[in-house]
């Protein structure tokens, strides 16, 4: 990026504003995405005549797209430039999400979802690194805080999208909204980034992609099936899963031989992205596998509408909007160490309500602990990745975007399987039901079964009482994962611990690991 986007320490200015605006639309079609896709999964299995584990592959197809692009990510930055690859990637997004709207086949659908991952796994890392080398080192925290918005409304935002799209006019809007942002996010990108210099001179690790992509692809399709199986002995969950990590364990070992490797491990030996990489991997455990249990809960156990879910949880999109821009100014003026522990605590105080739940607990209660959550989570991820990313020279952010990239994504499925495999196990808990089958499995309806049924208009010939207990049952099961979920919230106060917590100049080499050129950046502050 120019000089002179990152001359003013103090001000972001509208050069560097205007390149916000590029990332924020790209950031806003690829989260959303996610969680308007969600929603519409029921929707598929009644258009397709599909099951469940059939329209999952919508996700997982689009996860596993995610998986294996984000590796090269950041060779690709480097090799042919940051503004080329971002069109791109918008390019291929925007495409792939119109090639969705047109299908009529479940096998169609995946097949697409996968093209429009291979443009969405590509558009945060580059985000990121765009962003991180317009702002330079003393203000990427606010710069960062923007990007952070449609990361955590995305989760909140989407449902609501996703449900009024489907019920006002039809599935294929899920999709078809993509096509105008990304029509515009093109227009506006080719306008409003600047021109980078791409360096061919750099070889690409042939062997590392060949061992890192289909390992972490490999290793999250067996995480990811791990809900389905209920059981980490089911062949589809721990073959995948341990061919994934021994490809991966055999990169690790191997990064370290080639001078740029795909994806450069080297770079932890930068103290400061360590810990913080650290903190964000165990936050995103803890934060993505509940986030996705609040909504459940409105749907399952109190019978809302997917769009009345999606509005109970806008409280905690009002929290983080609250504090974001606050907590991005504060990264840039006082060490992260200081401030994300009191975020870390908000979060954990409103997290606490939710191991309480029962099937009538207070709306008042839980929209005001999310409300307190929001408040915390503005004031953490956005501030542990600028943490991370601030004290690398402007050759090594793309790689290192792409290392915080990656820990995000295993990371999110992790806690989303261990969140799913609790509650599912939970429910099998349930006693069943003598003389009553679920017509298309055979298998024997449960009581939690049934009221999770009755809520959403299934009428079974059930006693009220049993209804009552089963539904009884579901929030009980709910509560105790929720238990799971705060102990990994208390678990991210350990790496938050290690955070810098001291200001301090400290010269920052082109190449961390020393076996570069020999370069020094200019000193900038360690926070």
């Amino acid at each position: 990026m120019t000089d002179q986007v990152a001359a003013a320490p103090n001000k972001l200015d509208a050069a560097v504003l205007k390149i916000a605006g590029v990332v924020v639309l790209g950031a806003i079609m690829s989260i959303l995405d996610i969680t308007v896709v969600s929603v519409a999964l029921p929707t598929f299995q009644t258009t397709f005549d599909a099951t469940y584990a059939e329209v999952a592959w919508t996700m997982t197809g689009y996860t596993l797209a995610l998986a294996t692009v984000i590796p090269l990510s950041g060779w690709a930055a480097d090799r042919f430039g940051t503004k080329r690859l971002y069109m791109l990637a918008l390019l291929l997004f925007t495409l792939g999400s119109v090639l969705c709207a047109t299908a009529d086949s479940i096998g169609q659908l995946v097949a697409y979802r996968v093209l429009q991952g291979l443009g969405g796994g590509m558009l945060m890392p580059l985000g990121m690194t765009i962003m991180t080398r317009a702002a330079g080192p003393e203000r990427i925290g606010r710069l960062m805080a923007v990007l952070g918005i449609p990361m955590l409304l995305g989760p909140i935002g989407g449902p609501i999208l996703g449900g009024w799209l489907i019920e006002a006019a039809s599935w294929h809007w899920v999709f078809l909204i993509n096509l105008p942002i990304g029509v515009i996010g093109l227009i506006y990108a080719q306008f409003a980034l600047p021109k980078d210099e791409a360096k061919p001179s750099e070889s690409f690790d042939f062997v590392g992609m060949l061992m890192l992509s289909p390992g972490l692809a490999l290793f999250l399709y067996g995480i990811s099936s791990l809900p389905e199986t209920g059981t980490i002995t089911a062949t589809k969950v721990w073959l995948p899963a341990t061919v994934g990590a021994l490809l991966v364990i055999g990169f690790v070992l191997y990064s370290f031989k080639p001078k740029h490797p795909l994806l450069d491990l080297r770079l932890f030996r930068n103290r400061n992205l360590s810990i913080a990489s650290l903190s964000l991997f165990v936050f995103i455990i803890a934060f993505m596998g509940a986030g996705l249990l609040f909504p459940s809960y409105f749907l399952q156990v109190r019978g809302e509408s997917t769009l009345n879910a999606g509005l109970l949880m806008a409280p905690q999109g009002l929290g983080a909007m609250l504090t974001m821009p606050i907590a991005g100014m504060l990264a840039d003026k006082i060490p992260v160490g200081r401030t994300v522990p009191f975020a870390m605590a908000l979060i954990a105080a409103g997290f606490f309500a939710f191991t309480q739940v029962g099937t009538d607990t207070s709306y008042w209660l839980l929209c005001g602990s999310l409300f307190v959550m929001g408040l915390g989570m503005g004031g953490t991820m956005m501030p542990i990745m600028t943490s991370a990313l601030r004290t690398l020279s402007n050759s090594d952010v793309a790689r290192g975007s792409t290392l915080v990239n990656i820990l995000q994504q295993i990371g999110g499925s992790i806690g989303s399987a261990i969140m799913s495999v609790i509650l599912t196990s939970q429910l099998n808990g349930s006693k069943p039901i003598p003389g009553l089958t679920n017509p298309r499995t055979g298998e024997q309806i449960t009581e939690a079964g049934a009221a999770i049924a009755n809520q959403h208009g299934a009428k079974l010939p059930v006693e009220p009482s049993v209804i009552q207990r089963g539904l009884e049952f579901v929030a009980s099961s709910f509560a105790t994962t929720f238990w799971v979920g705060f102990a990994l919230v208390l678990a991210t106060f350990i790496p938050i611990a290690f955070l810098p917590r001291k200001r301090k100049a400290e010269p920052v080499t082109d190449d961390p690991t020393g076996d570069s050129d020999g370069h020094t950046a200019a000193p900038v502050m360690i926070h």
